[in-house]
């Protein structure tokens, strides 16, 4: 298999070095970057192609932000003989435009939930149109010790509103919110937000920003603040209620 993965960053480069280990692929890389797309090629044993390269490959992986990847998908998806795959973090839009651009060609949307330093780990699959190219691209994901599902795009990207965008939205609102106190003041329930805090803030601010752009959540975390810093000590005590 002959791969082209479309971003050097850190999740590129995972999913690049999952296929070459579980798939005996042989990957490239291209980036607006050129000297990320280099050290990718040189960190998971491959090479590096310029971003105007008109080679072709059996399969084309989007590893960039979501706010161009249908841009990239433009672009780079013709360029695939076989199979286009995204791992963007959104799937509705992706697909459509993988649609759009290659309808004859396999298509599937790939979320790893986890970041790449923490894999293996669970993905979400959606594959609307699937062949031996996208099955050797999944089973290579098994390969490697990960919990493959599948899924709708319509159900992951709503799911993504609880998981990614009010979770992170109610972590950072906490370290917003909370006074820098001595650790011996912790309680199980601060200590265990903190960790959360000092998680979230160990990734990167675009990551984050461009999730809290893709989908809705933010909002109702702060709605529900709202709810709880105005509620009287009764109304409190049903809400609480309601969720226990």
């Amino acid at each position: 298999m002959n791969v082209l993965v479309v971003g050097a960053g850190s999740m590129g480069q995972w999913f690049a070095r999952t296929l070459r280990d579980h798939a005996d692929a042989a990957v490239a890389f291209t980036d607006t970057d050129s000297d990320a797309a280099h050290r990718a090629a040189d960190r998971v044993g491959g090479r590096a192609v310029p971003t105007d390269t008109g080679e072709r490959f059996d399969v084309v992986c989007l590893a960039v932000p979501m706010p161009v990847a249908r841009v990239a998908i433009d672009e780079y998806a013709p360029l695939a003989s076989e199979a286009v795959v995204d791992v963007t973090g959104s799937m509705t839009d992706p697909l459509a435009a993988m649609a759009e651009t290659v309808p004859d060609r396999q298509r599937a949307s790939l979320h790893p939930l986890f970041a790449p330093a923490n894999a293996p780990g669970s993905i979400a699959v959606v594959a609307p149109a699937r062949g031996d190219a996208v099955d050797a691209v999944l089973d290579a994901l098994v390969a490697a010790g990960n919990d493959t599902f599948e899924t709708t795009s319509a159900e992951h990207d709503s799911a993504m509103e609880s998981v990614q965008a009010a979770a992170h939205a109610a972590v950072l609102a906490y370290a917003i919110a909370s006074d820098d106190v001595p650790e011996r003041f912790h309680t199980p329930v601060s200590a265990g937000l903190q960790s959360l805090v000092d998680q979230v803030l160990g990734g990167e601010a675009h990551v984050y920003a461009d999730i809290q752009h893709a989908f809705d959540g933010a909002d109702a975390v702060a709605d529900a603040a709202r709810e709880l810093a105005e509620a009287d000590h009764d109304t409190f005590v049903e809400l609480y209620d309601e969720l226990s």
